[in-house]
C-alpha cells in the first residue's frame, strides 16, 4: 500500500500544476493499480496539500513580502483581494455542486473527451496568446480579471479538465502573458487546494483511522517533492516555450483512453 502511495503521490505532483489534469491521472492511476474506494479518493484529495507546499516555498518570497505589506500597502492589497475574489466561485460551486459531479461525472469517457477539448482549446489560446495581451504582471490584474479566473477556475471541477490549464489558459484568453497567468494560476493553487484537502478530510473523517497515516505521509512526501521539481521546471520552461506540446499530449493521451476504455483495458470504479 505504501508504494501505491508513493506512485500516487508522484503522479499528483507531476500533473497537478501542469495543464493536463492532475484528477484525470489520479483517477486513471489508481484504477491501473487498484486503488480507487472511497478512502483512495479522500487520499487523491488529501495529497495535494503536499503538492501546494512546494508552490508555497517556490513563491515564498513573494508571498511573505505581501503578508508583511498588507497593512500599509495597496499593491498587496489588491493582490491579496484578487486571489480571494478569484477564489469564492470554487467555494460556491463545489458546496452546491460538487457531490452531483463525482456521482455523474468521473466516467473514462468524461476524463477522455475533456482531455482531448482541452487540448484543441490550449492550441487555439496559443495560436491568439500574442494578439491580446494586455496584463503583463499579475500585479496589474483588476479585481474583475480575477474574479473571470475564478469562474474559470470552476470549469475544472469536471475531471480530465485541469485546474492549472483552467486557470492558466483562461487567464490568456482573457488578456493575460503566458507567465502572469500560470503565477496567478500558482497563487489561486494555495486557498484552493488546501480548502479542499481540508473539507475532504473533515467531511470523510469517518473512513480513515490512525493506521492510515503512514499512507498519507508517504502521498505527500513524494506529492511535495515531485511537484517542487515540476514547478521549477515549468518556471523554466514557459519562459521560452508555448503550452502546445501539453495540448497535443492531452489529445493523444485522451484518444488512448478511450480506446483503451471502450476495449475493457481501463476498469472504472466511480
Amino acid at each position: 500500500m505504501l508504494l501505491k502511495a508513493a506512485v500516487m503521490g508522484v503522479v499528483e505532483g507531476l500533473t497537478e500544476f501542469l495543464p493536463i489534469s492532475s484528477t484525470g491521472h489520479l483517477i486513471l492511476a489508481g484504477a491501473l493499480l487498484g486503488f480507487d474506494d472511497d478512502k483512495a479518493k479522500v487520499f487523491d484529495i488529501a495529497i495535494q496539500t503536499g503538492a501546494i507546499l512546494a508552490v508555497i516555498i517556490v513563491y515564498w518570497q513573494k508571498i511573505s513580502s505581501t503578508m508583511r505589506a498588507l497593512p500599509r500597502s495597496a499593491d498587496a492589497q489588491r493582490f491579496a483581494l484578487n486571489v480571494f475574489i478569484a477564489f469564492v466561485p470554487a467555494v460556491i460551486l463545489g458546496l452546491l455542486f460538487g457531490k452531483a459531479i463525482k456521482a455523474n461525472l468521473f466516467t473514462p469517457e468524461v476524463v477522455a473527451t475533456t482531455f482531448i477539448l482541452g487540448g484543441f482549446v490550449i492550441l487555439w489560446a496559443e495560436r491568439r496568446q500574442a494578439h491580446v495581451i494586455r496584463i503583463g504582471e499579475v500585479e496589474e490584474m483588476r479585481w474583475q480579471d480575477a474574479l473571470k479566473v475564478g469562474l474559470v477556475q470552476c470549469l475544472a471541477m469536471i475531471p480530465g479538465t485541469s485546474r492549472s490549464g483552467a486557470t492558466i489558459i483562461g487567464g490568456m484568453l482573457l488578456g493575460m502573458s503566458r507567465k502572469a497567468a500560470t503565477d496567478f494560476s500558482f497563487y489561486l493553487a494555495i486557498p484552493t487546494l488546501i480548502g479542499a484537502g481540508a473539507y475532504s478530510l473533515y467531511k470523510d473523517r469517518a473512513l480513515l483511522s490512525l493506521a492510515d497515516a503512514p499512507m498519507f505521509v508517504v502521498g505527500l512526501v513524494f506529492s511535495f517533492l515531485s511537484a517542487w521539481v515540476c514547478v521549477r521546471w515549468l518556471l523554466k520552461f514557459i519562459s521560452t516555450n508555448s503550452f502546445e506540446v501539453f495540448a497535443w499530449y492531452r489529445i493523444v493521451f485522451g484518444l488512448v483512453v478511450l480506446g483503451t476504455s471502450y476495449s475493457g483495458l481501463v476498469t472504472w470504479a466511480a
